[in-house]
């Protein structure tokens, strides 16, 4: 009873409680208080002192988010090292989103004390070196990996991709050093025969050619993210092969792509009928007729983002509004 009373509890107020007894101490420190471990809350005030102090209590730690945490030198490579080594061995998940402190040593440290990991979160690292990412492909049990805003090279990603082939969500957002995005997706399409959800946010190269080895290869895929990715024209037929090949998709972003047409939407309205969110921000070839098609056919659609598209104005959102009252629809308008 006092366990359960106690992991409702922060980790500060553990800290203190631990104080009380020695009783309320042992409970405090059981290690079965930190099978999941957010520090993110308190990424001001971690530091190697932190983790050290916390090392003993985390031999069966699980999930571990080290967010935003070791800036400025509080938190060291040695320090990060010393604690991966004691509480790795049981960890499936860990995040570290905008944790500056990393290098390749840590990643060597990962793929060596973590061999159960399953989920790792290196969003916006921008200080691992490129190649450094070569170590994530020893992770062969990844199934969730997030490279979103990472300096990873093209070579790093080709290895990783053909040796972690279980894995299922993969983030690729913004990833400015990638040289031809059309061969990951082949790689992709041909080796994560798994995958359900996929960002490629910001890919500038990737084209019709990359989408359809994807969408051949990738048939499993849910979620998709094609936002800002200049070089797709609607024209090519790639979002009309996207819609006849993926018939799962629940999630589709083609955001500020001006060449979606209604063709497009009627042929996710033909082949994607568990669509739930789509966003089309910034085409003006969408007409509220293929939008109604859309919306009759999607009956679990919840949101549909139009913001600035010309030909889709307040009236038309008003009407579908109110004949699809469990949809919100998104309208941003500019003067």
């Amino acid at each position: 009873l006092i366990q359960l009373i106690l992991s409702h509890l922060t980790v500060p107020d553990l800290c203190r409680l631990a104080q009380t007894c020695k009783l309320l101490y042992q409970h405090c420190c059981d290690p079965l208080q930190y099978i999941h471990l957010s520090l993110q809350p308190y990424w001001a005030r971690i530091n190697d002192t932190s983790l050290e102090y916390l090392q003993s209590r985390c031999t069966l730690i699980q999930w571990l988010n080290l967010s935003w945490t070791g800036n400025r030198g509080a938190i060291s490579v040695s320090g990060f090292s010393r604690f991966l080594k004691v509480c790795g061995s049981e960890l499936v998940r860990l995040e570290l989103s905008c944790g500056h402190f990393l290098n390749e040593t840590c990643l060597e440290v990962i793929t060596e004390m973590c061999p159960n990991l399953q989920e790792l979160n290196l969003s916006s690292c921008d200080k691992i070196p490129p190649q450094a990412f070569n170590h994530i492909a020893k992770v062969g049990s990844l199934k969730r990996l997030i490279l979103y805003r990472t300096k990873v090279e093209q070579t790093a990603l080709l290895s990783i991709l053909n040796f972690c082939s279980e894995l299922q969500h993969l983030s690729l957002g913004s990833c400015v050093m990638i040289e031809d995005y059309d061969l990951i997706a082949s790689m992709m399409g041909a080796k994560c025969k798994k995958l359900r959800s996929l960002d490629l946010w910001r890919c500038k190269n990737i084209t019709e050619s990359g989408i359809a080895e994807l969408a051949s290869g990738c048939q499993l895929l849910e979620e998709l993210d094609l936002g800002w990715c200049p070089m797709l024209q609607s024209s090519t037929g790639c979002f009309t092969n996207l819609a006849r090949k993926l018939p799962n998709l629940q999630k589709l972003f083609l955001t500020a792509n001006r060449s979606v047409c209604d063709t497009d939407i009627e042929e996710l309205a033909a082949n994607c009928t568990r669509l739930r969110q789509l966003d089309i921000l910034g085409t003006r070839m969408v007409s509220p007729a293929s939008l109604r098609k859309l919306l009759e056919s999607c009956k679990d659609l919840s949101l549909l983002d139009v913001s600035f598209c010309s030909q889709i104005d307040n009236r038309v959102v008003l009407e579908l509004n109110a004949n699809f009252p469990n949809v919100f629809i998104k309208k941003s308008f500019t003067q």
